[in-house]
């Protein structure tokens, strides 16, 4: 078996559904999404009157990923929804409301193509009450593998107290946990030069793994499956300056969790999107081979033009390395097994 043929597994994918009701008139607010179908194979995503983004067939038509997912190399895609769809400033019950709607929607394109996509479902967060709710309907009855989740719910860490019973559910009910960053910090000072996404994003993402460390979420929760997106986001690059500064000023650090932040590398996952051999083959060494999985942020600008390629071509990893960051790590992190795939 050369590296192209290993099974592959795209844990970080995004997708929408082709239409969904017109949320300002259903919930008698603004602040919602809507698709604007402006071109063949083309939609615009509209917030308040304005163009956020501008996506491709590929995000809203699952038939039309397969046919990519085959050039590619990519077997199994883990389908979660947008970000910006989280709505996590919303009314709770609305957030709920469109959470059961693209929750639906993810199930009902895994259910007709078992063979080829995994679902992660969203959470409307700032209700943790609802949030569990949701939380078991994805995992009982959607057939679902876990959850996508934001790196803040506004403005809450991922240690805050309201959010434990939620992580808390998610472990009693073997969800896997996605992070994901969003609503980045510093909006004010990151105008120009697409610096919320750029910096922005890993600097949530940094946050959030610190949070549930020092927070003691990891400490509390330890067969709590979680990872992180973009490879962490800035904070690998940290985690000398995080360990010094818990070391020499515990006062501060040390203040809910007395276990060296150092000592959960390993005790949660990454996925692969860094854009860099040499940034990837430092996670390896960081936080171990068994706990990174290819993720490509498919189908957006910012994510691998070719999932996996990057990992495949990769001659500083060995084929035992890139299988587990193709394959074996998302099947750990998931909870399933690839005879789910191949006795379809």
């Amino acid at each position: 078996m050369t590296d192209r043929d290993i099974f592959t597994i795209d844990l970080h994918t995004h997708i929408l559904p082709k239409n969904w009701p017109d949320l300002k008139e259903k919930y008698g607010y603004d602040g919602w999404v809507q698709l604007e179908h402006h071109h063949p194979c083309k939609a615009k995503m509209m917030l308040n009157g304005r163009c956020f983004r501008e996506i491709d067939e590929n995000c809203y038509n699952p038939d039309a990923r397969i046919p990519e997912c085959d050039r590619h190399g990519v077997d199994v895609q883990v389908l979660s929804t947008v970000p910006v769809m989280f709505a996590y400033w919303a009314q709770p019950q609305d957030t709920l409301d469109l959470a059961q709607y693209l929750n639906d929607h993810i199930s009902q394109v895994v259910s007709e193509n078992p063979k080829r996509y995994v679902g992660l479902g969203t959470l409307p967060m700032q209700d943790p009450e609802l949030a569990c709710q949701e939380l078991r309907r994805c995992m009982e009855d959607l057939g679902l593998a876990g959850i996508q989740i934001g790196t803040h719910v506004n403005g809450k860490n991922l240690d805050h107290p309201d959010l434990f019973p939620i992580f808390q559910e998610a472990e009693r009910l073997g969800a896997a946990v996605f992070v994901h960053p969003w609503d980045m910090l510093a909006k004010e000072r990151m105008t120009d030069y697409w610096l919320p996404w750029l910096v922005g994003m890993p600097t949530e993402t940094a946050i959030a793994i610190c949070s549930v460390i020092m927070g003691g979420v990891l400490e509390r929760l330890p067969k709590l499956r979680i990872a992180f997106a973009h490879g962490g986001g800035s904070f690998p690059q940290l985690i000398g300056r995080i360990q010094h500064g818990f070391d020499v000023r515990p006062d501060l650090c040390a203040v809910k969790n007395t276990t060296p932040p150092k000592e959960y590398l390993g005790k949660f996952w990454l996925d692969s999107l860094v854009h860099d051999p040499a940034l990837l083959q430092s996670l390896v060494k960081l936080v171990g081979a068994n706990r990174i999985c290819l993720g490509s942020d498919y189908p957006f600008p910012l994510g691998e033009d070719v999932p996996g390629k990057m990992i495949k071509e990769d001659e500083g990893l060995d084929s035992k390395t890139k299988e587990m960051i193709l394959c074996d790590n998302a099947l750990e992190f998931l909870g399933i097994t690839k005879d789910r795939f191949l006795k379809i």
